[in-house]
């Protein structure tokens, strides 16, 4: 098993073709690679900025909406126990190894892509890396932080050629 995307579409704006998925496909490849995660699937969802509005809300208490929210399955605060599978591999199978949910506003990308004078698919890309590195405990939350982040995802997007 390798790293795969379970996607879902709950926008009109833009149609979501193979081949947006097979290129965020190889990003998640690359990203994953570049990072040393080998297994475990990544459920990605296409929303508009209705609905981003109110996840953001919801969740994170801000009242707007945002491009890129992530939410990581293999992150255990301090208060939360340790999560133990009941039942027998031989019987089930492998258990794939969810690493969390990422939610992108296609209205938001669309908007950004134009301000910032690249293409559409450049800023899904940069939008879906930046949420895998959150998945995996990245964040910017201070300069030095940041750079790193920015580092990884431009690195990432150079490979499959989705350059500024």
């Amino acid at each position: 098993m390798s790293l795969a995307i379970n996607w879902n579409n709950e926008q009109e704006e833009y149609e979501i073709t193979d081949a947006l998925i097979a290129l965020l496909d190889s990003i998640l490849q690359k990203a994953g690679e570049a990072e040393g995660v080998e297994k475990g699937e990544v459920d990605l969802t296409f929303v508009d900025n209705a609905r981003i509005h109110e996840l953001n809300l919801e969740y994170r208490g801000i009242d707007r909406p945002t491009d890129v929210l992530s939410f990581a399955m293999n992150e255990a605060g301090e208060d939360e126990p340790e999560i133990i599978y009941a039942f027998d591999d031989d019987e089930y199978g492998e258990v794939p190894n969810s690493l969390g949910d990422i939610i992108i506003s296609v209205t938001r990308a669309k908007e950004q892509a134009e301000e910032y004078g690249h293409s559409l698919e450049r800023e899904l890309g940069f939008l879906f890396v930046h949420g895998f590195l959150h998945l995996l405990g990245y964040d910017h939350q201070d300069a030095e932080s940041e750079a790193e982040m920015m580092s990884k995802q431009e690195n990432v997007l150079a490979q499959v050629g989705l350059t500024r």
